[in-house]
């Protein structure tokens, strides 16, 4: 498998990961509950992780990594025998393994990921002390599983304010906008700079990130009309909410349909798709894997995903497409390939806007074309040097994938005169 097809695809798949204890041992977990802090021996950039396991009797664990804005994230799959323990870090499309032993101060061993592998060490030490409550101002609507939490952002002023419900790409992204390997903040700058010039917003992460990521379910139990259900929850709140006139709703990437098919059954005054698929997700993914695997991979990824879009359960699976197309994730995958982007945004309504970059290395310009195509009464606006995350990038595919780990950039040029334009002059909002 080429190198590329783990970045690519870990952004465009979703799924809820469950925590499992499956532990050995006894006693030996009295031992290792606790907070570990250490690293990931990569060459010339060691990268900072911190773990804690907690539950003696069913040994569980959150892993942190800051570099990269992951914050206590489900471990899975907890074995501990005697000195040995193992423990592993599910994620869309793949998963990284830790393999160590324990002494009474350290965990030390391999970590294992996409074919590589480095050294771990751990120490045992005491957890920082946590904030006594984080900044901002927080909803919640309650869901058919847990409760979800929403950031609000409110312009300065009297209200009321039109409000715009931002929902999140693919993974377990949170209300920032990141997730494994993306600390961007794209969606928390889109939503500060709304508030800059009077409209308000909420934006929530998915189920099993960030202040949600206790909302799960297990992958073989999730399903995409979930994503739908949860934001359609989001629209009735703020409609009920005297403080706010019009309601909108931005889409990111996969929020793009979550939020087309939300908009389709609830009160909504206009919708932004940013970075949007124009058409099912299996010929995404098809697209995706054409460039980056050998022949014979690639036909039995074109075989798995005709089967999985039908509805059947495919079993046999190379080794090399597991972490795409494991059968846990397969129902999924078919609740997803249901929807044709341009078959729903034609069902819209409402006033609506396209946008995309030109230096968008996962969704190209194409598929908001595609969009357009359907839906031709829609406006679209192509921002030249905006890449998947937002911000100017440049045209090395390197340079590009360096600004989704700096948040500190700003968002790109075009994309809130874009945004606030057509929400002014198309959609008629007032403020």
């Amino acid at each position: 498998m080429k190198k590329g097809i783990i970045v690519i695809i870990l952004c465009m798949l979703t799924f809820a990961i469950g925590c499992s204890g499956d532990t050995e041992g006894g006693d030996s977990s009295m031992e290792i509950t606790g907070y570990w802090t250490g690293a990931i021996e990569i060459p010339n950039q060691p990268l900072q992780i911190n773990v804690e396991f907690e539950n003696e009797d069913d040994l569980t664990g959150v892993i942190s990594i800051p570099a990269q804005g992951v914050q206590d994230y489900p471990l899975s799959s907890l074995a501990l025998d005697g000195e040995s323990i193992a423990f592993v870090m599910e994620m869309p499309g793949q998963s990284a393994s830790f393999d160590g032993e324990v002494d009474a101060e350290t965990i030390a061993g391999t970590f294992m990921q996409a074919g590589q592998s480095f050294p771990f060490e751990l120490m045992k030490g005491e957890a920082p002390a946590a904030d006594s409550e984080e900044e901002g101002e927080f909803l919640e609507v309650e869901t058919d599983l847990r409760t979800l939490t929403g950031e609000l952002e409110t312009p300065d002023g009297d209200g009321p304010f039109p409000v715009m419900l931002i929902i999140p790409g693919s993974g377990p992204t949170d209300r920032n906008g990141n997730a494994q390997g993306i600390n961007a903040d794209s969606l928390k700058l889109v939503a500060e700079q709304l508030s800059e010039v009077g409209v308000a917003s909420v934006r929530y992460g998915k189920r099993v990130a960030g202040k949600n990521q206790q909302a799960i379910t297990s992958e073989e139990e999730m399903d995409f009309d979930q994503f739908v259900e949860d934001a359609k929850l989001w629209v009735e709140l703020l409609h009920a909410d005297e403080n706010y006139t019009e309601v909108g709703i931005i889409g990111h990437s996969q929020g793009s349909l979550v939020g087309m098919l939300a908009a389709q059954e609830s009160n909504v005054d206009a919708f932004v798709s940013i970075a949007g698929a124009g058409r099912s997700i299996d010929e995404v993914i098809y697209d995706q894997l054409r460039d980056q695997l050998p022949e014979n991979l690639l036909n039995e990824s074109e075989e798995i995903l005709q089967q999985v879009k039908e509805g059947y359960q495919v079993e046999d699976i190379s080794q090399e497409l597991q972490s795409i197309f494991r059968p846990s994730v397969q129902p999924f995958l078919t609740s997803w390939m249901y929807y044709d982007p341009a078959t729903e945004i034609d069902k819209l309504d409402i006033p609506t806007l396209l946008l995309n970059g030109e230096r968008d290395i996962q969704v190209p310009v194409s598929e908001a074309e595609t969009l357009h195509a359907a839906k031709d009464d829609s406006e679209l606006i192509v921002i030249e040097k905006m890449n998947h995350v937002l911000k100017e990038a440049p045209e090395d595919r390197a340079g590009n994938m360096s600004t989704y780990v700096n948040p500190d950039l700003p968002l790109a040029d075009g994309l809130m005169d874009g945004i606030v334009g057509f929400l002014q002059e198309n959609a008629k909002f007032q403020f």
